[in-house]
């Protein structure tokens, strides 16, 4: 079993090692923005309380007693615990069958207590009433309403959008490919964003849209082209500079600010009128006035996302297409986390179950009688003697 070699317990610390998992495995295999949550996470949470044990003295109780303890400690969202969760079970399996640092994977059978989810962590669903007082609000500020109906019509990610070139969008046949996403990272003098690949390699998609998009984008985009004209030299363009590691290799592709208009143009759809690309930063002071003018509390851009998931299916998509749209590989993601039940269509299903299933002898029995176009109901019940024992 052992290969004729005796296994020598692991004598580092939890601490220590999370450090050697973090730049060895996730800094090799996970997207940067999951990196800054795991470290941050790592630092504040995990390292404080369970990092200096040896590795080799974690058990299975150790982890189960942190994990309770620190769902009752703190008033986190189920989400946040699971991140936590997601550090803790990959660090250990890495340390089991990658690294072979323990004999035994102690968060084998790790798991999140139950957990009551308080209102506000739920994501919130735009009614039309909501969006068209958005659109309405921001008339004026034609990016936004064309960046927030794309997302709004598509169900696309906010990164998603926000990387959207225009040899990404085919308004002639009404297609739009999904192939990048956006991310920031701590600014230095050649800025802070940069284009990667798609959240999932299932992320990177075709998705059709409908003639009120279509309209919107081919509307914005004259406006677009109209303003650099305006602007002439002093509009902005941007292009890909290539990130090299040590060793070479491309490991990320900033977005540049060009200093003379070149041929390598980045031709993004979603910029300031002067041309300034601000990523995901363009949607912060309209949301900030959705929140505290017009009254629409606890909203995010992303959570358009889950809207169209939930109206889509409800218009009678099957799940699986709605889980294709999004973007998702398993459906299971689409039916916890996106899709939302409402009140009126939990209504229209009991009523058309009753509508289906409600029979002549029902009706008798019950005392069902149509009056002048109106359901009315009258006790018709035989009598019923009861007595009591």
């Amino acid at each position: 079993i052992n290969a004729g070699k005796p296994f020598k317990e692991c004598k580092m610390s939890y601490s220590d090692y999370l450090d050697y998992w973090i730049e060895n495995y996730c800094k090799n295999n996970l997207k940067y923005n999951t990196i800054q949550t795991y470290t941050t996470l790592t630092k504040k949470y995990i390292k404080p309380y369970i990092g200096h044990y040896r590795m080799c003295n974690i058990t299975s109780l150790t982890l189960n007693s942190f994990v309770t303890d620190l769902v009752n400690r703190y008033d986190f969202s189920r989400d946040y615990f699971r991140n936590m969760l997601k550090i803790i079970k990959g660090s250990f399996r890495d340390a089991c069958n990658l690294y072979g640092f323990i004999k035994y994977n102690p968060a084998l059978t790790l798991r999140l207590p139950k957990i009551e989810e308080e209102l506000n962590n739920k994501r919130h669903y735009y009614t039309n009433e909501e969006i068209d007082k958005i659109i309405d609000r921001f008339k004026d500020n034609a990016t936004f309403v064309a960046s927030f109906l794309t997302s709004c019509y598509t169900g696309m990610r906010t990164g998603e959008v926000f990387a959207l070139m225009w040899e990404d969008i085919d308004l002639e046949n009404g297609i739009i490919n999904v192939q990048h996403s956006v991310y920031d990272k701590p600014k230095d003098k050649l800025g802070r964003w940069f284009i990667g690949s798609t959240k999932t390699e299932s992320g990177k998609r075709k998705i059709y849209i409908g003639e009120t998009l279509n309209i919107a984008l081919s509307n914005y985009k004259k406006l677009k082209e109209r303003l650099k004209e305006l602007y002439g030299k002093d509009y902005k363009y941007y292009h890909i500079e290539e990130v090299k590691n040590d060793y070479g290799k491309v490991v990320e592709n900033r977005i540049v600010l060009n200093k003379n208009c070149g041929e390598n143009n980045l031709n993004l759809v979603f910029t300031k009128d002067d041309g300034t690309f601000s990523g995901t930063d363009l949607i912060r002071y309209p949301f900030k006035l959705i929140h505290e003018e017009l009254g629409i509390k606890s909203c995010r851009f992303y959570d358009l996302r889950g809207s169209y998931a939930t109206k889509v299916l409800n218009n009678g998509t099957e799940i699986k297409d709605v889980a294709n749209l999004l973007g998702h590989r398993n459906i299971e993601t689409t039916e916890n986390y996106y899709i939302r039940s409402i009140d009126d269509n939990r209504r229209n299903a009991v009523n058309e179950f009753d509508s289906k299933n409600t029979t002549d002898v029902i009706k008798s029995v019950i005392g069902f009688q149509i009056k002048e176009g109106e359901t009315v109901w009258i006790m018709q019940y035989s009598e019923v003697n009861l007595s009591i024992h």
